[in-house]
């Protein structure tokens, strides 16, 4: 499969999204858009798309977020989703109905040749936090952006906001060795927790009116099918599957229980309800 001409620093993070890991994460599309569906009503709220509008997507993943975007400024808009994973956008493209005006590329965004000042805004879902030099990405996507354009993006908050990521992980970790250390600044989900990075990165690359909104929320982790749903999900994508890789079967037996018992609390019917926390960021290209 193609990989997608890239900024040296990437490099890793082009090679995660094209093997296993972006594939788990296409195969898993439809449970994630629903999953994550309250973070994109955000972020769609926040960045008020207009009718006409042309709009870049960046990480748009198996195109949740672009298709959405779309009609929201279809007909005469323009929504030109972005990300560096072959097997997500290879979703995104079947998902995509053919009357909305979307594209995607592949592509880094950190060196991607967008048309200058031809966007009006830069919006992500959680596409954002995996650049090795977020200053020189934000500052490329800028130049993208007409002078009134705009920007907003959804991040996650510190791990202890978040539950949703660290009830299971906690409960992983009594049996399993923990995942390397990641320093406060490594791309990974977390990259953006700290308010006073997020505002230095976007100032530095040129943003102005800069404005994070705490939001904390209650997601699913269950999408409907109750504890054991929730398990399985734990076990399929994220921090804890990559805690069990290559893992025995009994000690992933051992993990399974562990988790049940740390979400049960959670459990409200067929939901499992854990708190999770991110940023909502709006800033002005000039």
């Amino acid at each position: 499969m193609d990989k997608p001409a890239s900024h040296d620093q990437n490099a890793d993070q082009v090679a995660y999204w094209n093997g296993p890991a972006g594939q788990r994460w296409a195969d898993r599309q439809a449970a994630q858009d629903v999953l994550l569906k309250p973070v994109a009503d955000l972020v769609i709220e926040r960045a008020g798309f207009k009718v006409g509008e042309r709009v870049i997507d960046v990480g748009c993943g198996s195109g949740a977020t672009a298709i959405a975007f779309a009609r929201k400024v279809a007909p005469t808009g323009h929504v030109l989703g972005v990300d560096v994973s072959g097997p997500m956008l290879e979703r995104a493209r079947q998902a995509a109905p053919k009357d909305l005006p979307i594209d995607f590329v592949l592509a880094d965004a950190t060196v991607y040749p967008f048309e200058p000042a031809s966007f009006d805004v830069l919006a992500s879902r959680f596409g954002v936090m995996f650049f090795a030099d977020p200053v020189l990405s934000f500052a490329n996507m800028r130049k993208a952006l007409r002078p009134t354009g705009r920007l907003a993006f959804a991040c996650w908050r510190e791990p202890r906001e978040n539950p949703f990521f660290m009830a299971p992980l906690s409960a992983a970790y009594k049996h399993v060795p923990k995942l390397p250390q990641q320093g406060p600044e490594d791309p990974g989900p977390f990259a953006f927790a700290s308010e006073a990075r997020v505002r230095r990165i976007l100032s530095e690359a040129g943003f102005t009116g800069i404005g994070l909104e705490a939001c904390p929320l209650l997601l699913d982790a269950a999408i409907g099918r109750g504890l054991d749903g929730a398990v399985q999900g734990a076990f399929e994508i994220g921090p804890v599957s990559r805690a069990l890789e290559g893992q025995p079967e009994h000690l992933r037996a051992a993990v399974a229980a562990s988790i049940r018992e740390a979400l049960t609390p959670f459990v409200k019917g067929d939901a499992v309800l854990l708190p999770a926390s991110v940023w909502i960021v709006t800033a002005g290209a000039s």
